[in-house]
């Protein structure tokens, strides 16, 4: 999909919309989303050549920035480029994440803990208090809303180890704590995706962790079998939900929700 593809009147047509994290895998599935619905979309995104596949691909409506989200610096970046036009920001989707590849607290060392749990909090939870405590101004400006980004792992012991498990069930203390705090003016949801095909997440540096491949054989497998649709999901399949809580009239009175689109649990 790209940006010539959107139609010029779709549900979020002329919406600022930050995404962070939006390069690859669900975040990149969002972004396609957004931009088919014609919001004008500013993403802040690590990888280099993600960033820039990004940009080949929504020349005209994606304005990308190479950064970090844990770096306020290039956070306040991102938004103050969302906003230059005027008023504030309409959405902010939060999608940056990090992986812990069922990493057992069995089997890791005390300083193992000590520096992997500061590394994925950091990544995982700390992106998305930072940029909503920066994006707050503006989003409250412009009655906006958030989206967060949790998972499965979020509601069930599973799709992780404790470290990433226990990261996702902060994000949704984020969500009840902030749709209240942040009330009337700006909405606050979340999306809990189960296990899908075609992503990768990296893991942690501090547990030297890689995409090496005894750790995805046989996941698609594992991730059909695990829901009750019987479905492998990609990206796009959870797209929808983001574009719901996005769309300030279809979602004028959600707020404090997580959408789980995982397949089902029974």
């Amino acid at each position: 999909m790209t940006s010539q593809n959107a139609a010029a009147g779709g549900r979020l047509a002329g919406r600022r919309i930050v995404v962070t994290g939006g390069g690859s895998g669900i975040g990149r599935g969002v972004v396609d989303a957004y931009v088919a619905e014609a919001a004008q979309v500013t993403v802040l995104e690590r990888s280099a050549e993600h960033a820039r596949q990004l940009s080949a691909d929504h020349p005209d409506a994606v304005h990308v920035i190479h950064g970090d989200a844990t770096c306020p610096d290039d956070v306040a970046e991102v938004v103050r480029a969302a906003a230059t036009s005027g008023g504030g920001i309409d959405h902010l989707t939060c999608g940056v994440g990090v992986f812990d590849y069922y990493a057992s607290l069995r089997e890791l060392t005390s300083a193992d803990v000590c520096a992997a749990a500061e590394e994925i909090w950091r990544t995982n939870v700390l992106s998305s208090l930072l940029a909503i405590n920066i994006a707050y101004p503006s989003l409250r400006a412009a009655n906006g809303s958030v989206t967060l980004t949790l998972s499965a792992s979020a509601f069930y012991p599973e799709g992780g180890g404790v470290l990433y498990g226990s990261s996702k069930w902060a994000l949704r203390g984020v969500v009840t704590h902030l749709a209240k705090d942040l009330a009337p003016q700006v909405r606050v949801n979340g999306v809990a995706p189960g296990g899908t095909s075609g992503t990768k997440l990296g893991g942690l540096g501090t547990l030297d962790q890689d995409l090496t491949a005894d750790r995805v054989d046989g996941r698609d497998q594992r991730i059909t079998a695990g829901n009750a649709l019987q479905t492998l999901a990609e990206p796009v399949d959870h797209a929808g939900a983001y574009v719901y809580l996005a769309d300030p009239a279809a979602a004028r009175i959600v707020t404090g929700v997580v959408i789980n689109t995982d397949g089902g649990r029974i």
